[in-house]
């Protein structure tokens, strides 16, 4: 009995730590979040309880409605374009080339690269007075004279999407390159010896392995791209004309700018609601994968 109780309390001194982050770093401002959400909380010191003032005013404003389609467009351009890229970055980099380890740390000056800097070098890139795509472009002459990416809805769009792609492929691109060199080379030579050519390899061995990783490196490029802030709000602040302002744009310019904490927060627990959403849909993808492996 002694024995049993010592080994229990050692098992909650092991887990204290965490206990101890979770409710202090997690559970916490979660909580306290949600409840600033049901206030008109502001700049002054005494504030109200509201209810559901700040979610009616939310999804009952237009403008929300369209920020929610652009940053869901916003976010599955640039994840599946990351996703398309990282895979033949990590098949070129698998393949027996000369100078491949060359070329693998030739990928990661965008991951290496504090990532202000890296954004403030496409924001000069992009400048069309002295950018070097504006520049070049008109110098081949397929532009008449200098484009400010930045100061059109559209081209500042596509242009942030751009920026957040080239910062996140090479962590996708390493990912899939682990993953790819975990499967067994038996399984491919073996094919080989079969006639199997290399498309046919690829897709029919070394996808269906890689499923696993392809998933969890979606969520997980899914969660870091829908909750991006730094691209845009460095490249144009959500500008011009809100064109580019997504979810974490509106909910930092609510509460930042405004200085209207209450609906900051209620915007902050809806996309902590559509997170939570994106990992139920992961947990159940993983589930049924499992349950197929095993049978």
């Amino acid at each position: 009995m002694t024995s049993t109780r010592s080994a229990t309390l050692f098992a909650f001194a092991l887990l204290a730590p965490a206990l101890i982050y979770i409710l202090t770093i997690v559970a916490y401002p979660l909580v306290d979040t949600i409840v600033l959400s049901f206030t008109n909380a502001s700049l002054r010191q005494d504030y109200d309880f509201v209810g559901w003032a700040n979610y009616q005013r939310i999804f009952g404003a237009g403008n929300f409605t369209e920020v929610i389609i652009r940053t869901f467009i916003w976010t599955f351009f640039s994840v599946s374009t990351k996703m398309v890229i990282g895979m033949l970055g990590a098949v070129l980099l698998n393949a027996a080339i000369p100078g491949q380890a060359l070329f693998r740390i030739l990928t990661m000056p965008p991951w290496i690269v504090p990532m202000a800097i890296g954004i403030y070098m496409w924001a000069w890139m992009y400048n069309g007075q002295f950018g070097m795509i504006s520049g070049l472009l008109e110098n081949f002459g397929i532009t008449n004279g200098p484009i400010a990416w930045l100061a059109y809805g559209n081209t500042a769009f596509w242009a942030t999407i751009v920026t957040d792609v080239w910062i996140g492929v090479p962590m996708v691109t390493i990912y899939f390159l682990a993953a790819m060199q975990s499967i067994p080379r038996d399984l491919h030579e073996a094919a080989w010896t079969d006639g199997a050519g290399r498309f046919y390899r690829f897709r029919r061995i070394t996808v269906p392995l890689m499923v696993p990783a392809i998933i969890t490196m979606s969520l997980l490029s899914l969660i870091a791209t829908f909750n991006s802030f730094d691209i845009i709000w460095i490249l144009t602040q959500g500008g011009p004309s809100g064109s580019t302002t997504t979810m974490i744009i509106d909910t930092y310019k609510t509460a930042i700018g405004s200085r209207k904490y209450g609906e900051g927060a209620a915007r902050a627990v809806v996309i902590s609601l559509f997170v939570t959403a994106f990992c139920i849909v992961y947990f159940r993808a993983v589930r049924k994968l499992q349950q197929g492996e095993a049978k």
